[in-house]
């Protein structure tokens, strides 16, 4: 049983331990959970910062719902870190459930979040409770962004790209993230078109430039990420299309690559095959836990471009170090919970439970996060 109202789990990972860093930040207590208290402890001393400072406790708790429950109940919010979302996700969302507890989580995989609205979006409105995934510089940097351009009145349809840069040798992408994103191969992958989900192609690419970037950047659905399926009940968009790149870096062309090799040669495989393929892939491209990033070098900057019939804007966000923007945004939220303060129960995107505004404020409080928003 949790004595603190945060959980951390998935506490020995890299994101896990940057929520940690910001939950100590703000002076919370939390609960860390994991399978294995010894390696927690171990990763929570080599990594997390401020930790004489904090106040904490480890528990060790098998990813099984009972085992969940019983390290989740006590707790007001669960910050689950535990991918890919696809295969560990809906575990931890009922535990979360049943043990009276928030959920949030950081992933975008569209599959996933279509699932999880279905299965427990209802359950945890009745609840009172907030279901809420994609709580990740990924994907709530872009929101943030799109819910600036719909402050115009009469912008119905968004367009958003995240572009990211990382270190030119090694991915910088964390083991987890790695396999997040080979697993969405799996799965169609979606636009909102009119208020309806019209899948990409599996292959579709893109050449894309941005005024910030003197060269074009190749740009893919990325899965299709969470944003068309938050706004596909919303009444202000018809159209939402979400694109992710990673410029000066060679990943985008080698994540390509694999997406035609699946189709051609994976697709139809036994899952087994699958597995064992997508294994290959994120042992060898994130061998090892990265470095912390650096400021100076983990740069992003994400945009939405939002029009009407007459209408048109611009909203930019420039960030830094996502993965540090992660840990503060699933903070941020936590926050909010702990005071019981939300805009929406049941599944929901972060700027919809707690404010684009207020998701942004945070960021540019700390130096991580910079918007500009025009006319077109």
């Amino acid at each position: 049983m949790a004595k603190y109202p945060v959980v951390v789990y998935g506490a020995s990972g890299y994101t896990g331990m940057l929520v940690m860093d910001w939950l100590i930040d703000q002076d919370i207590p939390f609960t860390a959970v994991g399978r294995d208290a010894g390696r927690i402890k171990e990763m929570m001393a080599e990594r997390v910062v401020r930790l004489e400072s904090a106040t904490y406790e480890i528990i060790e708790a098998e990813h099984d719902v009972d085992a969940l429950v019983g390290a989740f109940t006590g707790a007001t919010v669960v910050c689950n870190t535990v991918g890919p979302f696809s295969k560990f996700g809906p575990v931890a969302i009922e535990a979360a459930l049943r043990a009276g507890c928030h959920h949030l989580d950081t992933t975008g995989e569209q599959g996933y979040v279509m699932a999880i609205r279905e299965q427990f979006g209802q359950q945890y409105a009745d609840a009172g409770l907030v279901l809420c995934p994609s709580l990740s510089y990924m994907h709530t940097i872009a929101q943030i962004a799109a819910e600036l351009t719909l402050e115009t009145p009469g912008i119905d349809s968004l367009e958003t790209a995240s572009i990211c840069r990382g270190p030119r040798e090694g991915s910088g992408v964390t083991i987890g993230s790695t396999a997040s994103i080979f697993e969405t191969f799996r799965h169609p992958q979606h636009h909102l078109w009119d208020n309806r989900l019209v899948e990409w192609g599996m292959t579709d690419h893109f050449e894309i430039s941005v005024p910030e970037l003197l060269r074009p950047a190749l740009a893919l659905p990325w899965g299709g990420t969470s944003l068309p399926v938050f706004y596909q009940d919303d009444s202000r968009v018809r159209f939402c299309s979400s694109l992710t790149s990673f410029y000066d870096n060679p990943a985008m062309r080698m994540v390509l690559l694999f997406i035609e090799q699946w189709e051609a040669e994976l697709k139809h495989l036994p899952v087994e095959a699958q597995d064992a393929a997508i294994a290959q892939v994120v042992a060898s491209t994130t061998p090892a836990m990265p470095p912390r990033e650096r400021t100076t070098l983990n740069r992003s900057i994400d945009i939405a471009i939002g029009r009407g019939q007459l209408a048109g804007v611009r909203a930019s966000v420039s960030s830094v170090a996502p993965y540090i923007t992660t840990g503060a945004l699933q903070t941020a939220a936590a926050m909010k919970l702990i005071e019981g303060e939300t805009d929406a129960v049941g599944f929901t995107s972060g700027c919809k439970a707690f404010g684009h505004r207020y998701l942004l404020g945070f960021l540019e409080q700390r130096g991580l996060a910079r918007a500009s928003v025009g006319e077109l």
